[in-house]
C-alpha cells in the first residue's frame, strides 16, 4: 500500500501509526491465534502463555505489567498508561485472550495456524477478539516510539476465562483487584465499529451502546422412577419436555430499551423512513424492521428477552423411567428486564419443574448522547468518512458485564473496515473465523486516534 511508507522514518498519514505499527498488528494477531488458548469451560483452559507474549510485548513499550491469576495458568495481564491530565478520569481498554473451541477437519485451514493468505489472516480468535489484542498492542508500542501521551490515564486489562463464566477473568479482577482500575469510569472492548453492509453505497458503523442479560438456566423434572412399560404419570421426562417446549415456543414481548430506541431511529433515517413514534397506540416494531432490509439484524435479537433450550439430560436405560431430568436454557433479558424474566420462567416451567441460574449476569445500558460515544463516533468517521456510524445493544454479554461492578460505563468498540462480501457476525464462533489485513490497519489507526482524544 502506498499510504503505508513514512516519509524519513516519521509515521503514516502524519498520525502516531507508522509502518511498523501496521507490521505488528498482523503479526501479533497471527502470533496470538497460533497460541492455542482454546476455553471449553469448567476450567478446561490456559491463557498463561498468551499472557506472557502480552506482556513481554508491553514491557517493551516501557510498561510495567502485572499478571494475575485466580487460578494457575488463568493469567490476566493488567497495565496503566498515565495521562498527561491527573484530574481526568481513566478509561479501561480491555480484551479477552482465550477463545471458543474449533474443530480443525471442518476448517479451510488449521484454526491455530495464524497463517496469513492472500491478505487475510486466518485462525480461531482473529475476530474474536485477538485482533483487538493485536491492536491495542500495536497502538501502544508505536506511542512508545513516538512519546505519545494519552489525556486521561488508559489501563489496559487482558483477561482470561471470557467464554464461559469469566471468574478467574474479569470477574476475579473486579472482585480482587478493584485497585488496578481506580479511577476508571468508562471502557471499551469488543464488538462494535465494524462495517456492516446493508445495502448497496449503505455502510453501517454499529458501536454497542448496551448488553442484554444473561441468564443461563437449569430446569430439573423430579418424578417417580420406574419400570419403562408400566404406566407412570408422574415422569420427569415428560415433565420437563413440556416445559422446555412451552420456553421454547414462547413469544416474548417487545421492549424497547433507549439503546435499541437510538438505534432503530437512526436506521429508519438512513433508510428514509418517518421517525418512529415508539409509543404511538399499535406502533409494531416488527414492521419497521422489515423496511429496514439487512440493517434489522443489528436490533431484531435486542427488541425482546429469549430464552433458547440448548441442552438435555436424562435416564441411562431405555426401558427405566427416570426419577430426575435436567435441561438447559440460555436466557437473556434486557436492561431493566431481569424480574419479569424471572416471572416468565416461574409461569413456563410451571410447578412441577424447578428453575435456577447457572450463570447469571447482569444487562448493561450506555449512554448514546454522552461526550466519549460521540468521540468514537467521530473517530469511526475521521477515517470512514462515507460510513454511517449507529447505537445499539449487543445480544449477548461481554466482560463489560463483571467490570461494570465497578461503576465502568461499557461500549463495543474494536473497529473494523470489512469487504462487502465479508459476513462478520457469522464468524464470532464460526468456521474459518479470519480478518482481512488492511481491516486490521484501519482497526489500528481507529483505535489510535480515539485513545488520543479521548
Amino acid at each position: 500500500m502506498a499510504d503505508r511508507q513514512p516519509v524519513n522514518g516519521g509515521t503514516v498519514n502524519g498520525g502516531t501509526i507508522d509502518a511498523l505499527a501496521l507490521d505488528e498488528v498482523v503479526s501479533f494477531t497471527s502470533d496470538l491465534i497460533r497460541i492455542d488458548t482454546t476455553n471449553r469451560g469448567g476450567g478446561d483452559c490456559r491463557e498463561r502463555p498468551a499472557a506472557e507474549y502480552v506482556a513481554e510485548r508491553l514491557t517493551d513499550a516501557g510498561l510495567e505489567p502485572v499478571l494475575l491469576e485466580r487460578t494457575p495458568g488463568r493469567t490476566n495481564v493488567v497495565a496503566r498508561i498515565a495521562g498527561t491530565d491527573p484530574s481526568a478520569d481513566a478509561l479501561l481498554v480491555h480484551g479477552h485472550l482465550d477463545v471458543v473451541p474449533a474443530e480443525p477437519a471442518d476448517w479451510s485451514v488449521h484454526p491455530f495456524s495464524g497463517e496469513v493468505r492472500d491478505g487475510v489472516v486466518w485462525g480461531r480468535g482473529a475476530i474474536d477478539m485477538k485482533n483487538m489484542d493485536a491492536m491495542v498492542l500495536a497502538v501502544v508500542r508505536a506511542w512508545a516510539r513516538t512519546g505519545t501521551r494519552p489525556r486521561r490515564d488508559i489501563v489496559l486489562a487482558f483477561t482470561a476465562d471470557e467464554e464461559a463464566s469469566a471468574v478467574d477473568g474479569s470477574g476475579f479482577l473486579a472482585a480482587d483487584h478493584p485497585e488496578l482500575f481506580e479511577g476508571c469510569t468508562e471502557g471499551i472492548s469488543e464488538s462494535g465499529a465494524y462495517t456492516f453492509h446493508a445495502g448497496p453505497g449503505l455502510e453501517i458503523y454499529p458501536i454497542a451502546a448496551g448488553e442484554r442479560g444473561t441468564g443461563w438456566l437449569k430446569l430439573t423434572g423430579i418424578g417417580t422412577a420406574g419400570h419403562g412399560s408400566k404406566v407412570n404419570r408422574d415422569n420427569a421426562v415428560s415433565r420437563l419436555a413440556a416445559a422446555i417446549a412451552r420456553i421454547g415456543e414462547y413469544e416474548w414481548p417487545v421492549r424497547l430499551t433507549p439503546t435499541v430506541r437510538a438505534s432503530l431511529t437512526e436506521l429508519a433515517a438512513l433508510h428514509h423512513l418517518d421517525a418512529p413514534d415508539f409509543d404511538a397506540p399499535g406502533f409494531d416494531v416488527d414492521a419497521l424492521l422489515n423496511k429496514l432490509g439487512p440493517a434489522a439484524a443489528l436490533v431484531e435479537a435486542t427488541v425482546r428477552g429469549s430464552a433458547n433450550p440448548t441442552m438435555l439430560d436424562a435416564g441411562y436405560k431405555v426401558n427405566v423411567i427416570p426419577g430426575r431430568a435436567t435441561a438447559y436454557v440460555d436466557g437473556r433479558f434486557l436492561p431493566g428486564g431481569e424480574e419479569e424474566f424471572r416471572q416468565t420462567l416461574d409461569l413456563l416451567t410451571g410447578d412441577q419443574v424447578d428453575w435456577e441460574f447457572h450463570h447469571r449476569e447482569t444487562a448493561l445500558e450506555a449512554p448514546t448522547d454522552s461526550p466519549t460515544y460521540a468521540k468514537l463516533r467521530a473517530a469511526v468517521e475521521h477515517f470512514a468518512p462515507g460510513g454511517h456510524v449507529v447505537p445499539y445493544c449487543m445480544s449477548g454479554g461481554t466482560d463489560a458485564k463483571q467490570f461494570s461492578r465497578l461503576g465502568i460505563t461499557g461500549y463495543g468498540f474494536s473497529p473494523l473496515k470489512l469487504p462487502v462480501d465479508f459476513d462478520y457476525q457469522a464468524l464470532f464462533h464460526g468456521v474459518d473465523e479470519r480478518v482481512p489485513v488492511e481491516a486490521l490497519h484501519f482497526g489500528v489507526r481507529v483505535l489510535d486516534h480515539y485513545l488520543k482524544t479521548a
